[in-house]
């Protein structure tokens, strides 16, 4: 059967590269680049975290970032959902001085363990081994045990994060997982 006459249309599988689309292609790139390094200049993480963290501060936000990325590690989550786990804190040192003093001298005594031993502040530490085996010094206090037990909630009941791990969310609406699908995570 010939392909004109039954109305299939034949494509070239070949791709054809023109000097014009070539440099059309590369002179956006180029452009694109310089546009995102000036970008991710002029707004550094930590003056994002230092406006968000009004009441602690911004250096007390980016260690506090860093240790929920050090507690519960997901490389394939953003800081965005970390951010949206610590940032209650903020708001409840705002009203509560006692949460506010403890959440400073946790971060300042982490940050001296940090100085001791790496010569740098605990974000500023480069390696996770490092900044994990400083925490397992401090997991016995009620610092540890404050960020420990919020991040819990606050990151993993985030409804954002759960296509993310493969949860589909609640299921009693859709009458339970049983039929369903219950075992179709592959991450467990």
């Amino acid at each position: 059967m010939d392909k004109q006459k039954s109305g299939m249309r034949v494509v070239d599988k070949a791709v054809t590269l023109t000097r014009r689309g070539f440099l059309k292609g590369t002179g956006l790139a180029g452009i694109g680049v310089s546009v995102v390094s000036a970008g991710a200049l002029l707004a550094s993480p930590g003056a994002a975290m230092a406006q968000q963290f009004e009441v602690l501060g911004g250096d007390t936000g980016a260690a506090l970032l860093r240790m929920a990325r050090d507690i519960f590690p997901h490389d394939k989550l953003a800081d965005k959902y970390y951010q949206h786990a610590i940032l209650p804190y903020d708001a409840q040192a705002a009203k509560d001085p006692a949460l506010k003093a403890l959440l400073a001298d946790g971060v300042a005594q982490l940050n001296r363990r940090a100085r001791q031993a790496h010569g740098k502040d605990y974000a500023a530490v480069a390696e996770e081994a490092d900044r994990v085996a400083l925490l397992k010094e401090i997991e016995a206090t009620p610092f540890f045990a404050k960020i420990h037990g919020g991040l819990v909630t606050g990151l993993y009941d985030n409804k954002a994060v759960f296509p993310l791990f493969g949860y589909e969310g609640s299921s009693w609406e859709k009458g339970g997982y049983v039929n369903r699908g219950f075992d179709d995570i592959d991450w467990i």
